[in-house]
């Protein structure tokens, strides 16, 4: 037998390398995590109606089936990569059962608001195996649901008993409803001559009472108790200290919101110490506001921020070309592109953003002569120089053309990956002085100071003790904020297309992953760009769990959240 130094065999070495191999890319555990998903898919396009007791039961047999398959599997002769996913798949089938549940027990306080429903899913299941329908019998449910409709209109005018989240499923229910309606009649109208005979008019009628019911549902959200409309026109709906802690536990950050605010608090001091020595750097005394505002004037003209961009983009990549601080693909570098932000999602938008594509916000000619000035400032070179990295390399731009290419079977999305780690970029650029000027540290700190607000006042505005209009006054008072940014920046965070944890997750994200270079790199265990080459390869996961895999921490079945990274 030929051996290799070590007394190993050439033939096991071989095979060890190929092992390795496929593990960057599987597990034991994506041989049950690729079938879930394709099964997921199709009944999910199958049983499309939203909230409809069929669907809820038929995947309730889905999760409950994968999650006692899983269990069948023996967790201690999985290798450490595996062991996560186990561990996240089995947190993804809980979280879905638990939604599932959430959903079983609102529908059911909804029932007398929908006393019609049985009748339409009952159309709409035989439909899909195109069942003959006694046309007749359709057209009289479709008057007989619309008549109870209009009933059911007239006594929840004046009810104020469903709460927010009964008042969101109701509307999700008429919303299926009206799905299921449509599908029926697309389906059967034109090429059933009975059903084109008596359906037609029955049709419209009950169209349109879904439509109005589906618009009172809508106003009562509007204006139901909880909601934090004090002027500002930014509504939203707190989602209380209880809710988010059960938020952190998932998400793995085993803080309370109390305690990352504190954190919050703490990383602002030492921002506003730093804004303090720029200004006095560029001759301004301590007056960091008077600092921020010159560099707000250093706008490009309109038509110039495309140009900016690159040049930005350019120094960008080369400080990390330099620093051999990680592997920059070409093809990374070669594919992503630019595109202009609508004016209507500057709205929530008002700074540029990255990824594959970055989308430039900048003045159009729609906008107020007073708009296109406080966009122009908002995106003013040197505070655009301090995210560059962050929206495209080695940030979010490299994040999704690595994730589509390591372990790409991992669907565990987090913000605290996405979002720590292109502010991490921030944060270590910030450490190895990118900022050539005083300028540039008044733009770096400035998004700083930002990323620490955002802690701030989404917890606070989540635990019920700020409105809307004081999360806005407080960006534009204590960060330096233009008032039209502002507003858009609470108005994204609150309007229900963001994890109530979003905001939270950019400043703790990349708070973990500097606690993760520090252990790592800072010690002389990694390079930087072992260590960086090697998060990106994992795909999405939780930091904490990236650490265990790093560090080569035993991974117990039980595994609970523990890492206490913060220290200042």
């Amino acid at each position: 037998m030929i051996t290799v130094s070590g007394g190993i065999s050439a033939h096991a070495t071989a095979q060890q390398t190929t092992t390795n191999a496929l593990y960057e890319q599987t597990s034991e555990i994506n041989n049950l995590m690729v079938p879930y998903y394709a099964d997921k898919g199709n009944l999910e396009r199958y049983y499309f109606i939203e909230n409809s007791p069929e669907r809820r039961e038929r995947l309730k047999q889905l999760y409950t089936g994968y999650l006692r398959q899983l269990q069948e599997v023996n967790f201690d002769a999985l290798p450490p990569g595996s062991r996560v996913d186990y561990i996240l798949f089995r947190r993804e089938l809980q979280e879905q059962l638990r939604l599932l549940e959430t959903e079983t027990q609102q529908c059911r306080q909804l029932d007398a608001w929908f006393p019609f429903a049985g009748d339409i899913y009952t159309i709409e299941k035989a439909r899909r195996r195109g069942g003959r329908p006694d046309a007749a019998a359709v057209a009289a449910a479709y008057h007989r649901a619309a008549l109870l409709i209009r009933e059911k209109e007239k006594q929840l005018e004046g009810n104020h008993s469903p709460d927010i989240h009964l008042l969101r499923r109701a509307a999700g229910t008429t919303r299926g409803l009206q799905a299921a309606l449509e599908s029926v009649h697309t389906f059967y109208n034109g090429y059933d001559p009975q059903y084109s005979w008596w359906a037609p008019g029955p049709y419209r009628e009950l169209d349109t009472a879904l439509k109005s019911y589906a618009s009172l549902w809508a106003k009562k959200i509007s204006t139901a108790p909880g909601g934090k409309d004090d002027g500002s026109g930014i509504t939203g709906h707190p989602i209380g200290r209880e809710e988010l802690v059960r938020q952190l536990q998932y998400e793995m950050v085993p803080y309370s919101p109390e305690e990352l605010i504190d954190i919050a608090n703490k990383e602002f001091a030492y921002c506003d110490a730093e804004m303090l020595k720029a200004a006095a750097d560029m001759g301004l005394g301590k007056d960091w506001k008077q600092a921020l505002e010159k560099i707000k004037n250093s706008y490009v003209p309109a038509g110039g921020q495309p140009e900016a961009i690159m040049k930005l983009y350019h120094e960008s990549v080369n400080f990390l070309k330099e620093h051999d601080l990680l592997t920059i693909p070409p093809m990374a570098e070669e594919t992503w592109r630019m595109i202009m932000m609508t004016p209507e999602r500057q709205l929530v938008n008002p700074f540029f953003t990255g990824g594959e594509e970055l989308s430039i916000s900048y003045p159009t000619d729609s906008m107020s002569e007073a708009d296109k000035l406080m966009s122009m400032r908002g995106n003013n070179p040197h505070l655009s120089r301090a995210t560059v990295h962050h929206e495209l390399i080695a940030g979010h731009g490299l994040q999704q053309f690595m994730t589509s290419r390591y372990k790409t079977y991992r669907h565990f999305e987090t913000p605290f990956w996405i979002e720590g780690w292109a502010l991490y970029w921030e944060m270590l650029l910030w450490d190895m002085k990118f900022a050539r000027s005083p300028e540039d540290r008044v733009g770096m700190l400035f998004w700083r100071m930002h990323r620490c607000a955002r802690i701030i006042f989404s917890l606070n505005y989540h635990l019920g003790k700020w409105t809307p209009q004081q999360c806005v006054d407080f960006l534009v008072n204590r960060v330096g904020h233009e008032r039209a940014n502002a507003e858009g920046e609470v108005r994204r965070s609150f309007a229900g297309d963001y994890s109530p944890l979003y905001q939270v997750a950019y400043m703790i994200g990349g708070l973990q992953f500097m606690a993760l270079k520090q252990e790592l790199v800072d010690s002389g265990k990694m390079s930087y760009r072992q260590f960086h080459d090697a998060v990106l390869k994992e795909n999405m996961l939780p930091v904490e769990l990236i650490r265990a895999l790093l560090t080569g921490k035993t991974i117990e079945k039980d595994f609970k959240t523990s890492w206490r990274f913060y220290r200042r």
